[in-house]
């Protein structure tokens, strides 16, 4: 192995391709994207993609054996292996619009690798890294076969990644499993199944590497997604009956994840789920279940995501019906905009990471509400952009929302505070100095577990926390507007 190449230099691309330069330096990785504005920014000093620990991968390899760049073709056809890591969005129109997965960007690269000039007796390992729909490999092949030149030679792998946004870095350098999805029933398939093992082998325990057939791969990575999305749709559909009967959410998802067949990941109720994969995955495996008439278990995944529809709207019907049932002409400070702590993704034109926070704000401007954002990451470019109403508005809608300089700039002259990101500065602020310049009475809806309850009722708040017993002020209140 001399080169590789990925086509795609997003979320995935980028920091794959910055650990692999750093723990291959023998092998000159190249990463390409037909944006120039995004190249750019991955060569300067701030990268489009903000993770704990990658700018420090990325300076060390850097000018090295790492090379950002916008000359697609000529990178792709020097390379032994090609990544294709690009974006696979859910289809906004047409057929499938809303499930399918969009696959113009993925066959787009396919055909700019088949084209790619080379040596005619070369053989390139083609990598799907993308998120795809089972059987997409299959696809990748025809298109290479049906465009390749002389004697060029292609083998197809599916190596889905599975690294959780806020610690890309530290799952990339220390991953529980490396999948390999290949045809190892043929020579030229072993082969490259192996190239690829060994270059991960410079890092990563042989018993972490598992290989398996192409679709096993494909479904694999919807699959993983679409448990874990379960799992905080189970979590936050019991946090609504914890409310309405006294018990605490978080002492269920303790008891139950005590239980070593169930395990305690992902059992924290809170606002919903986001980032860009959880909903796009679960619908796109939905999507293929409806595709091979198996409409049970299509309807049983489309669950998962209607709960986390109903769990964001029930969070802002609960604020509006606990501030007398309107919030209209009232300012709702909004405390984290990023879907998690550590996962933000850069104001160089990043893909929005549907945070739950933008439709919170979006669903509390349409009740006539003045929100005042503050998150110490997310560029007040993308908060105006994300709560931006989807069809034409009113410019007094359009100007709604404020993007606050910290949490007590957001919280001066409110009438209520949501927290919606547990970011660790939010745990420590002087909630005192919150109260004293808040509207009376002052309400608190901790959409992520993050305030201490107990000492912000003392204070005098009127405290929501989703899924633990209500604050006695509520307990009389309407649950939902």
């Amino acid at each position: 192995m001399v080169k590789i190449c990925c086509i795609g230099a997003g979320y995935v691309g980028g920091p794959s391709m910055a650990v692999m330069a750093l723990k291959c330096p023998d092998i000159e990785v190249a990463v390409v994207d037909v944006s120039r504005s995004r190249i750019d920014a991955w060569n300067s000093d701030r990268l489009p993609v903000l993770e704990p620990g990658l700018d420090a991968v990325v300076r060390a390899c850097r000018g090295r054996n790492l090379t950002f760049s916008a000359d697609v073709e000529r990178h792709v056809g020097d390379a032994d292996m090609v990544f294709v890591s690009v974006n696979t969005p859910t289809k906004a129109r047409g057929v499938g619009a809303g499930e399918a997965a969009d696959l113009a960007y993925w066959e787009s690269a396919a055909r700019v690798v088949a084209d790619a000039p080379r040596r005619s007796d070369k053989v390139v390992i083609v990598v799907e890294k993308s998120t795809v729909p089972v059987k997409t490999a299959e696809a990748m092949e025809r298109i290479l076969l049906a465009r390749s030149n002389g004697g060029v030679a292609f083998q197809v792998l599916s190596n889905p990644e599975f690294f959780a946004e806020g610690t890309a870095v530290r799952d990339l350098l220390h991953p529980d499993r490396v999948l390999i999805g290949g045809r190892e029933d043929t020579g030229a398939g072993r082969d490259a199944v192996l190239a690829l093992r060994d270059v991960y082998a410079r890092w990563v325990p042989g018993d972490r590497i598992v290989t398996a057939s192409l679709p096993s791969a494909e479904l694999a990575r919807l699959a993983a997604n679409a448990f874990l999305a379960q799992r905080v749709s189970s979590v936050n559909s019991l946090s609504a009956l914890c409310e309405a009967t006294g018990a605490d959410v978080s002492d269920v998802a303790r008891a139950v994840g005590s239980d070593p067949r169930v395990g305690d990941g992902f059992l924290r109720a809170g606002v919903g789920f986001g980032g860009a994969s959880l909903r796009r995955d679960v619908l796109t495996l939905a999507y293929a279940c409806e595709r091979h008439g198996l409409a049970e278990p299509a309807a049983y995944w489309r669950e998962v995501v209607a709960v986390n529809e109903f769990q964001k709207s029930r969070f802002v019907r609960r604020v509006v019906a606990s501030m007398f049932g309107t919030v209209a002409g009232k300012t709702v400070a909004v405390l984290g905009f990023a879907f998690k702590k550590g996962a933000a993704a850069a104001a160089a034109g990043d893909a929005n990471r549907e945070s739950p926070a933008a439709d919170v704000c979006r669903g509390l401007v349409g009740d006539r509400a003045r929100v005042a954002v503050y998150d110490p990451v997310v560029s007040e470019k993308q908060i105006r952009r994300d709560t931006s109403p989807a069809a034409p508005a009113k410019a007094t809608q359009r100007q709604a929302v404020r993007v606050a300089r910290d949490a007590y700039d957001a919280a001066l002259g409110a009438h209520g505070l949501c927290v919606l990101t547990d970011w660790d500065e939010f745990r420590t602020l002087d909630y005192r100095r919150i109260f004293d310049g808040m509207q009376k009475p002052a309400f608190v809806f901790d959409g992520r577990h993050v305030v201490d309850v107990g000492k912000l009722r003392e204070i005098g708040f009127v405290v929501y926390s989703v899924g633990k017993p209500l604050d006695p002020w509520l307990k009389s209140m309407p649950a939902v507007a």
